[in-house]
Parts: structure tokens; sequence; C-alpha cells
């Protein structure tokens, strides 16, 4: 009876982590240490206060979807942090943004709606 319920639990803990590979986390990480380079960017940098507003929003709606699927705040909260101290201080680039913007969009279910309605809460 203990390894059938050690078995279900792992195939619970299996099927919670399924929603993101390691390459899809890898992707989500550097996505969010883009946005937050993009979120506080160097004195002198050029923007639009509107794409300071969906970066914020994109990082909050990528760590709900991953807690949501099981990935464990703690294992998040690294890979972000690694992220963030490498794009840190970085200048805006636009491309790399919006193929951030394409990947969440696909990656999180309902992904652009979900990003709009936090920019919504941000005010």
């Amino acid at each position: 009876m203990k390894k059938f319920i050690l078995i279900i639990s792992f195939l619970i803990f299996t099927s919670a982590n399924a929603g993101m590979s390691d390459k899809e986390k890898s992707k989500a990480w550097d996505c969010v240490g883009i946005y937050m380079a993009n979120y506080f960017l160097p004195s002198g940098e050029k923007f639009e206060y509107g794409m300071k507003e969906k970066s914020i929003s994109t990082v909050k709606v990528l760590k709900t979807y991953a807690l949501e699927i099981g990935i464990p705040e703690k294992e998040w909260d690294t890979g972000v942090n690694k992220a963030v101290d490498k794009h840190y201080g970085s200048k805006y680039n636009e491309a790399k943004t919006e193929k951030c913007h394409s990947f969440v969009e696909a990656l999180v279910p309902n992904g652009a709606e979900r990003v709009k309605k936090v920019i919504q809460t941000l005010y």
C-alpha cells in the first residue's frame, strides 16, 4: 500500500511540473531578467511608460503561472535572481522584449489577457 501511495504521489508531482519544460523555464527566467532590466533602465535610456507597465506585469504573470503548474517558489525565485543579475543594467532591446512577449503569450494560457488584467490593477 505504501508503494502505491508513493507511486501516485510521484505521478501527481511529475504531472504538476509537466506544464513547463526545463528549456521553457530557462527562457521564462531569461525573459524575466529582460523585463526587470526594462523596468529598471539606466538613466538616459529612452522608454515608454507603457513598456515598463507591461514588463513588470508580465513578470507577475509568469511567476503566478509557474506556481499554478507546481514549480516550487524557491526554485522559481532562484532562477529569476540569476536572470536578473545577468540582465540588470542592460539597455532596452525592443527585439528581445517582443520575442519574450510572444513566448509568454504562447506559454501561458490566455497570457496576453492575463498581462492586460495585471496592468489594469497597477493603478
